[in-house]
């Protein structure tokens, strides 16, 4: 009776396992959907690697023209045409390096959209300090003062897609990435936080 016992709660056991994977195991459209996720979610991190590699390119040419456009205009000087011209052609490439960019998952947009945005502004500013030379003097303080603040708007922009930048490279576990302009602080500036860099805390 024992032995009788024993035989039928292994086969109560193994048909309630059967019956409990049959139940519980994912349908094809289910196991579809789960790798469809799995691969987004691996090229969203490939995305968020590349987009991170770029912002640092760009910020450190980017930083040191709206520190010398501010330096410029707040000394009342008017850069050299040589010198704008670089300038000018420099911000044409930093802004073309965001034509046809790849689509991502919406935080990851969102900061692609942020940094193109303010590397679209400072180049705005870039281009009022261009047109100083060509317009009259009695204005050219007032179309100095609105270059530089120009680029202090591109900065902040830029301050606030650096910190969207860091919580996507938080999100998928590449830590802290704190990849803000070398400017100086100013009025909307975000600057880091005082995580330490590639840390995930």
């Amino acid at each position: 009776m024992v032995v009788g016992a024993v035989a039928a709660a292994l086969v109560v056991g193994l048909v309630g396992g059967l019956i409990g994977y049959v139940v519980g195991r994912p349908s094809p459209t289910e196991s579809s959907i789960a790798h469809l996720h799995e691969a987004e979610a691996e090229r969203d991190v490939q995305q968020i690697i590349e987009l991170t590699g770029m912002a640092r390119r760009t910020r450190d040419e980017l930083s040191p023209i709206l520190v010398a456009v501010k330096e410029e205009t707040e000394a009342g000087r008017t850069p050299e045409a040589s010198q704008v011209r670089q300038w000018q052609q420099t911000m044409r490439r930093l802004t073309e390096q965001f034509d046809n960019p790849p689509s991502g998952t919406t935080a990851t947009n969102v900061a692609r959209s942020g940094l193109r945005s303010a590397v679209e502004q400072a180049a705005v500013a870039v281009d009022s300090v261009a047109l100083v030379a060509a317009g009259p003097a009695a204005v050219r303080d007032d179309q100095l003062a609105l270059a530089a603040r120009q680029a202090d708007l591109a900065s902040a922009t830029w301050s606030v897609a650096a910190t969207q930048l860091d919580q996507i490279n938080i999100d998928a576990e590449q830590g802290h990435q704190h990849v803000y302009l070398n400017t100086g602080a100013g009025d909307g500036v975000i600057g880091p936080d005082g995580a330490a860099e590639g840390s995930h805390g």
